[in-house]
């Protein structure tokens, strides 16, 4: 299963997503933006499991497609 993080960046000026928490995939400006790219990427390559954390890297939502 392909584990998918959409997470702010250090000093919360952009969105990452990132794959098996290893390097970031890309940054968006938008939060919106971030899980919207990441829930499409999960989608493509299921099973999978996406993960949306807050500023201090807590899990705030997570999706399985």
């Amino acid at each position: 299963m392909k584990e998918y993080s959409v997470a702010p960046n250090r000093d919360a000026t952009a969105w990452i997503v990132k794959l098996e928490d290893v390097a970031p995939e890309k940054e968006y400006g938008a939060k919106d933006d971030a899980i919207a790219e990441a829930e499409k990427l999960a989608k493509e390559n299921t099973p999978s499991r996406l993960s949306i954390l807050d500023k201090e890297h807590n899990v705030v939502e997570e999706k399985r497609f």
